[in-house]
């Protein structure tokens, strides 16, 4: 007799549901989030387990990875591509578990990619670099916040990262906005260290492999942006075709169109957002030092507007990047901004 197992997955808890192959269910039970206890219930069916079904969620690792130690074949489940019949009346977790449990076993189960363990704690490392990116540009904006409303004047990004706590004092009369800048410029500093930090440390362990040596080629991809595009991206024949990586990046648009009418957006935030950041990233840095982009760009800002122009070259970026490490091929500027 084979078997099909589902698992959904909560923060502190897990339902298991297990169904024959003629879609009985065989087993349910809600089980702590203890691998221990999961695999205690798997046992009695372990021999004629065909596969486990896991919802995609934030804390699927420990679960997914300790049952493959054990020997299980595991399926990591696309959340977003899983759309339950919209006529029923009830749902709870163990017509989720179930759910998935018979998409496994009818072979329609959209799948997420799980990304080889070895790799994951450089991946997470540099996504935790990006966080504390995005900390420091808020406090920069929210320095220059405030010296545009109190004291009337805009003062330039690049000077704010040069200014030291002792620099605020001679800036504002109030101490209260004296400690308010202070704030800001001591915590931007703090995480430009650690910024720094990570940035060392990712060099030194990290290294490109082969097929993403020739991505240093493409306008505005450095070490850094390199390695964050291999690790987000991994293999990359599991993308098909250049479309389908593009997507998988956000690089394109969402609008559901019927006879030439919007019919409102698709879900805009499928794919991988800290590619589509390093994409937008590697856009802004190839604005500003290659000619070609700067020029593409500044017709297409000409057109529509300044962020719809960004998105266009990650776009293009995008799709060149696809070929570059697919074809194992430098990058050509006319293929990409003809």
């Amino acid at each position: 007799m084979k078997y099909y197992g589902g698992i959904d997955l909560h923060s502190n808890n897990s339902y298991l549901g297990i169904i024959d192959k003629k879609e009985r269910e065989v087993f349910k039970k809600k089980l702590p989030n203890d691998l221990s206890e999961i695999e205690r219930a798997l046992k009695p069916y372990r021999k004629d387990l065909e596969g486990i079904a896991v919802e995609s969620t934030f804390n699927w690792y420990w679960l997914v990875d300790g049952l493959m130690e054990k020997g299980y074949n595991m399926h990591l489940a696309n959340p977003s591509a899983i759309k339950q019949y919209e006529g029923l009346k009830h749902s709870d977790d163990a017509r989720d578990a179930f759910h998935l449990a018979q998409l496994l076993k009818l072979g329609i189960l959209p799948e997420g990619y799980i990304y080889p363990k070895e790799e994951r704690p450089m991946r997470d490392l540099l996504r935790k670099r990006l966080q504390l990116v995005r900390q420091k540009t808020s406090h920069i904006l929210s320095f220059k916040n405030l010296v545009s409303r109190n004291l009337g004047f805009q003062i330039p990004s690049n000077d704010i990262k040069k200014l030291r706590e002792e620099d605020v004092e001679d800036m504002f009369k109030e101490e209260h906005l004296v400690l308010a800048g202070q704030a800001n410029i001591a915590t931007m500093r703090f995480l430009k260290e650690k910024i720094t930090e990570i940035e060392k440390a990712v060099l030194e362990k990290a290294k490109l492999k082969k097929e993403y040596h020739k991505l240093l080629t493409v306008p505005g991809i450095g070490k850094i942006l390199a390695l964050t595009i291999m690790l987000e991206t991994g293999d990359i024949k599991r993308f098909r075709e250049v479309g389908n990586y593009v997507s998988y990046c956000r690089c394109v648009g969402s609008t559901r169109i019927s006879n030439g009418k919007s019919k409102g957006e698709g879900n805009r935030k499928n794919g991988n957002k800290y590619l589509s950041w390093a994409y937008v990233e590697a856009a802004n840095f190839a604005i500003r030092g290659y000619p070609y982009v700067r020029s593409y760009y500044q017709k297409k800002a000409a057109k529509t507007n300044n962020i719809v122009a960004i998105k266009a070259v990650s776009h293009k970026l995008a799709r060149a990047s696809y070929y570059v490490i697919k074809n194992q091929e430098v990058f050509d500027p006319k293929k990409a901004f003809s």
